[in-house]
């Protein structure tokens, strides 16, 4: 059971790195040079490096969840009703659900407008553009503090329960 455990930690570790260090690519690298590059440029960006990014950023998303719920094993549904001593990491855990959905329900979803997988009008790739950015601008503010509890779960309950939590 040890050598599961340390490939579900190491999984959800790795792939928590890739989703994460690409969620603050998109938003403060890629955002900043697709606003400042030419339209020629905008459009190669768009058709290599954006689909090949967002594929990493989902798929990596959905593999940071499924290992994160094979380590918690069967503490998953104390995590996720806030019970006991799991309500620290069922915080971080509830945090990256929620940006699990953003990712795949509304920036993916938007995305595949923006970059013309789905046919749409000029006004509705703008709308989805707007869509996209704000759900990813949530998912950075989310991830803070996702990261922060996560972090907490093994390295600073004595924190919180000095705290009385």
């Amino acid at each position: 059971m040890q050598e599961i455990s340390i490939i579900f930690r190491w999984g959800h570790f790795l792939a928590g790195i890739t989703w994460i260090g690409l969620l603050y690519y998109f938003n403060a690298v890629q955002g900043p040079f697709l606003k400042a590059v030419t339209p020629e440029g905008k459009a190669e960006a768009f058709k290599h490096l954006v689909p090949r990014a967002l594929w990493w950023f989902r798929w990596a998303a959905l593999a940071t969840w499924i290992f994160g719920a094979g380590l918690l094993g069967p503490r998953l549904g104390s995590a996720f009703t806030l019970q006991g001593s799991d309500a620290i990491i069922g915080m971080g855990a509830w945090l990256g659900t929620i940006m699990l959905i953003n990712v795949w329900a509304i920036i993916w979803r938007n995305q595949k407008i923006v970059l013309g997988m789905v046919p749409a009008k000029p006004e509705e790739k703008a709308a989805a553009a707007r869509k996209a950015f704000l759900a990813s601008r949530v998912n950075v503010m989310l991830s803070i503090p996702m990261l922060f509890f996560m972090a907490s779960s093994s390295h600073g309950t004595g924190l919180f329960i000095q705290m009385g939590g």
